[in-house]
């Protein structure tokens, strides 16, 4: 019995070497790597487009409203989160109102008559500032805003017009977010006070214009604004 243990320690101790050299190698596993994740700086330039929709803020009838789109130009400075622009944007515009009645004439009788305001143009030189967070920004904004206005009056056949030039004020706020390197989409809401002007030499005053205005857009933005980071 002493032999044969013996003679068995003998074969295992011969047979491990053999089967060890013929285990395989233990493959070579690269270390993965970290993901890419990108941060995105809204410094730099910009153009786009812009449209939307008006409509007067007045309690009485018949109300200004309608639609507008144009273009978009500005610029952005980022420190931290905090973002401070400035915008400037035109519109095509078609904003108007009417109203019609009678006008009585001496030995003729009533006449049909007609006041129509409609604004043909719109647009805005603005500041901004907001918070971003990576690729989206929440702002608010302020600064002038105008109108180009044209009053048309009518009396049976005959019709006179006069167009004129509005200024004043506006303010809102709005979100932008980047949707792909270098392209964002913008939705905002302004506030928008026209100052009043006189049509036809003095003879229709007119009080000061509020308006709504609800607007989208699609900005592209120059120097490459997104940076990448592991």
């Amino acid at each position: 019995m002493k032999k044969v243990l013996l003679a068995s320690a003998c074969l295992f101790a011969l047979a491990a070497p053999a089967s060890a050299a013929d285990l395989a190698a233990r493959p070579y596993t690269k270390a993965p790597v970290a993901p890419m994740a990108s941060v995105y700086n809204w410094t730099g330039f910009y153009l786009g487009i812009v449209g939307g929709g008006a409509w007067e803020a007045s309690s009485g009838d018949p109300k200004m409203q309608g639609g507008f789109v144009g273009g978009t130009a500005g610029y952005n400075w980022q420190t931290g989160n905090v973002v401070f622009g400035v915008e400037a944007d035109g519109a095509w515009a078609d904003v108007s109102a009417s109203a019609a009645g009678t006008v009585a004439v001496a030995g003729v009788g009533g006449i049909p008559a007609s006041l129509s305001s409609k604004t043909d143009a719109m647009g805005t030189v603005r500041g901004r500032i907001g918070w971003a967070v990576n690729n989206v920004l929440l702002y608010g904004t302020g600064g002038y805003a105008w109108i180009d206005n044209k009053l048309t009056a009518t009396l049976g056949g005959l019709s006179v017009s006069d167009s004129k030039f509005h200024s004043g004020w506006t303010v809102g706020a709005g979100v932008e977010a980047f949707f792909a390197p270098q392209w964002s989409v913008k939705g905002e809401y302004l506030y928008r006070s026209l100052g009043g002007e006189t049509y036809f030499s003095g003879a229709i005053p007119t009080g000061t214009l509020n308006l709504h205005t609800v607007q989208v857009g699609v900005n592209y933005h120059f120097g490459a604004p997104v940076v990448a980071k592991y």
